[in-house]
């Protein structure tokens, strides 16, 4: 049997040694960003990535060592384990596997072929089984017993056919066959249940649909599923669409496996049917539901793999910096919400103002905001994305030219989850007094100003930038994004006298209780001066600052190191260094000449090898730098304000606001996000739009098509690419290679995608959560 170090050193193409070393650090408490940033000499190197796979998949082969024991152990006390079935118990590899394995002995409610064996009929099930030449019939008057229920040959026939049927089904080899075949040659088709064709427009493309299942993209295999549980399409697997009558190839499967003849002998109708209810009745909804629960599993998978790279992109955008900054969340009736935060985020003044229609207060409007960004030396203006968005930024312009000596500059930027921190039990804590719509205006600048930190306050699921993110398991995302969030903020650092507590809480080896105790510590004794201070903290213990410590920086305190990436417990190091130098500690800093100078093997230890002494030395070499990108924005083009606006043949500059496995979401400023096909992102071929574009990106994109009645946009990046030939009005744009392929066609589906802007299911469930507020 092959260990789980074995498998998982063989899945991480790593050796048994790295995977033994990471498991035990896993199993003392350490977090995956620590041991990946401080543990390089002990696993070899390993990365997050690879130590996320390994925390991830060191619980599922866990769970099934320890279902494996069970069924051992349960089918020991049946007294029915044999060496070949422990074996094959043994070499199990996934939990389908076994239980196919333990079905046969599974305990269960009795069955109608439970009932036939109690009656006496497994004899006579074994002789049909065992004898072709054998007349059903006639066999069967022997097993009359009218006291056991058996009043005839048809009633001994039928419970000998459950008897059989039973057996066929739970044989783990057959299923094995089956699944293989499945797997390669089933179809998936949808068709439409009758009446439903006004309610389901949206899922049009899967009315009369059929594709190849081991090719269904996510983004397909949601949408049918979410349509299906709209109960407006019906989904059925096709075992074999090349076949005239594709259920008899299982059928057929089923008769050779154990050696059945249904064609030339006395019992070869009764055996052909006992085959057929096999597969009809047994298997072939069990096999169904099975691999559309794996379809959707792995779908799902995707959709979180999608989601969670969004989120890493747009937490690791580049923050605008420790400026004075404006937050204005748009509205029109309700009026602008005005706030400032200063430097650090701290909240200096609100206001309300009532530029736009009903009341029309611009020139007010106007004073009221030079008015607050002169008072308080305001250098950035952070506007909302969401409704009134463009009329806001128009105004922000106005203001930038009538008051030039302000030197303003204005952003537009995403406001999504806003309205959910506002509500938060964190903002009432922190804003007890201020009304919820101004919360939201103070998120919008401070989320400017540092993304990371502002957004790391919201349940990462209300971030909005996923796919189907509601269709999904709730908890298998949830625990994604966490471990997302985990690693971009240990990957920033995170300055301990400024940070928030939802920030602390990300902090390798902290949690909720030990950042509310940092910060009340903070507020209780004044800023941190050195790391050691750290110790002080209730319930922060030695295992807990050994996590943390590397992660969380003391700027201008006693120890420049402090101010590193580099841990306490490598400070010795520094010192060698610095002595080997003949310069102090401070003076080695950012010196690079000197720093280049240095031997890593000349200071490496038991303790610390070459891996780690290189990455002191880069880390001295540019203390606590910033992995994330130089702040960067896009300029919407003047006058193009709604969907309408937009006209075929435009060239805008925009942001990527999501990316989706078949292509990228662009924000250019009309309140609807544009979509650009994969097919359109680059003249090359790419099979993931993340190997050209990521969400937060400034992209350049031509205007293919507007349905300004749908909200549908189609864009391209390609800008020599020519338009689209018109259409007759009402007409859609044809679909480009859908990949589609209706019912009475099962040509196996290509690698193609939905249609750039029309009849895709996904673009109408992302305008629906990109709508503002």
């Amino acid at each position: 049997m092959t260990t789980i170090s074995q498998q998982l050193a063989h899945e991480l193409n790593a050796s048994q040694q790295q995977v033994v070393a990471a498991t035990k650090l896993l199993d003392e408490g350490a977090t995956v960003p620590f041991i990946a940033r401080y543990r390089k000499e002990v696993t070899g190197g390993l990365d997050d990535t690879q130590l996320r796979l390994l925390e991830q998949r060191l619980g599922y082969l866990r769970e099934l060592n320890e279902r494996r024991e069970f069924i051992l152990n349960t089918i020991n006390e049946q007294g029915k384990l044999s060496d070949a079935l422990a074996s094959d118990i043994q070499s199990a590899q996934s939990k389908t596997e076994l239980e196919d394995l333990y079905l046969p002995y599974k305990p269960k409610r009795r069955t109608k072929g439970q009932i036939a064996i109690e009656a006496g009929l497994a004899p006579l099930a074994e002789t049909l089984y065992s004898n072709n030449d054998l007349d059903p019939n006639v066999t069967a008057r022997d097993f009359i017993n009218t006291q056991a229920g058996i009043a005839d040959e048809k009633a001994a026939l039928d419970g000998a056919k459950f008897i059989l049927m039973e057996r066929f089904a739970e044989d783990a080899k057959l299923l094995a066959k089956l699944r293989a075949h499945l797997k390669q040659h089933a179809f998936i088709e949808s068709k439409l249940i009758a009446g439903k064709e006004k309610e389901a427009s949206k899922y049009q493309d899967y009315f009369a649909h059929s594709e190849l299942l081991s090719k269904v993209p996510s983004h397909r295999a949601l949408a049918m599923l979410r349509a299906r549980n709209e109960g407006f399409i019906n989904l059925e697997l096709n075992p074999d669409p090349q076949s005239e009558s594709p259920h008899e190839v299982c059928s057929n499967m089923i008769a050779q496996h154990f050696k059945l003849d249904t064609q030339n002998n006395a019992n070869s109708a009764w055996l052909l049917t006992v085959v057929q209810w096999t597969w009809k009745v047994k298997l072939k909804l069990h096999l169904e539901n099975e691999f559309l629960a794996s379809m959707r599993e792995k779908a799902e998978t995707a959709a979180i793999d999608v989601f969670a790279k969004n989120l890493k992109d747009l937490l690791m955008a580049a923050p605008a910096g420790a400026k004075t900054t404006l937050g204005l969340d748009p509205g029109l009736r309700t009026g602008v919400k005005v706030a400032v935060v200063d430097q650090t985020g701290k909240l200096l003044a609100t206001n309300t103002i009532f530029p736009h229609a009903p009341q029309n207060h611009w020139e007010k409007s106007l004073r009221t905001l030079a008015q607050i960004c002169r008072q308080h030396k305001v250098e950035l203006v952070a506007i909302g994305n969401g409704t009134g968005s463009r009329e806001t930024d128009k105004l922000v312009a106005e203001l930038i030219k009538a008051e030039s000596d302000l030197k303003l500059n204005k952003i537009v930027v995403s406001e999504a989850g806003a309205s959910v921190y506002s509500a938060s039990e964190f903002a009432a804590n922190e804003f007890p007094d201020l009304d919820v719509s101004l919360r939201g205006a103070v998120s919008i600048a401070r989320r400017l100003q540092d993304p990371l930190a502002e957004l790391v306050k919201i349940e990462p699921k209300s971030i909005g930038v996923g796919q189907y993110q509601h269709d999904v398991s709730q908890s298998q995302l949830g625990q994604s994004l966490v471990a997302v969030v985990e690693d971009c903020v240990n990957a920033v650092g995170v300055n301990v006298n400024m940070a928030s507590v939802p920030l602390l809480t990300r902090v390798s080896g902290l949690n909720k209780t030990l950042a509310q105790n940092i910060v009340r510590f903070r507020d209780e004794h004044g800023v941190f001066n050195s790391r050691t201070e750290l110790k002080k903290v209730e319930r922060l213990g030695p295992k807990a600052f050994e996590q943390a410590a590397g992660f969380l920086r003391i700027n201008q305190g006693k120890d420049p190191l402090d101010a590193s990436a580099v841990h306490p417990e490598a400070y010795s190091v520094v010192k060698k260094m610095a002595q080997s130098s003949q310069v102090e500690v401070a003076a080695l800093i950012g010196n690079s000449e000197v720093l280049k100078a240095l031997n890593p093997g000349d200071f490496t230890s038991e303790e610390f090898g070459v891996p780690t002494i290189t990455d002191i030395i880069g880390e001295l070499d540019k203390p606590g730098r910033d992995p994330r990108p130089e702040f960067k924005t896009a300029s919407f083009k003047e006058g193009v304000e709604k969907v309408s606006d937009l006209k075929p043949g435009m060239i805008l500059e925009g942001v990527v606001s999501n990316v989706a496995n078949f292509g990228a979401f662009v924000d250019v400023g009309v309140h609807q996000d544009g979509l650009v096909h994969i097919s359109a992102i680059t003249n090359k071929f790419i099979s993931d739009p993340r190997e050209v574009v990521k969400a937060g990106d400034i992209v350049k994109v031509k205007v293919l098509e507007v349905d300004a009645s749908r909200n549908r946009i189609s864009f391209t990046m390609r800008l020599n690419d020519d338009l689209p030939a018109p259409q007759s009005k009402g007409q859609s744009a044809p679909a480009k290679k859908s990949g589609h392929h209706a019912a009475s066609k099962p040509a196996r589906a290509k690698k193609e995608m939905p249609n750039p802007a029309f009849g895709n299911a996904f673009a109408d469930a992302f305008a629906k959560a990109k709508t503002k507020k």
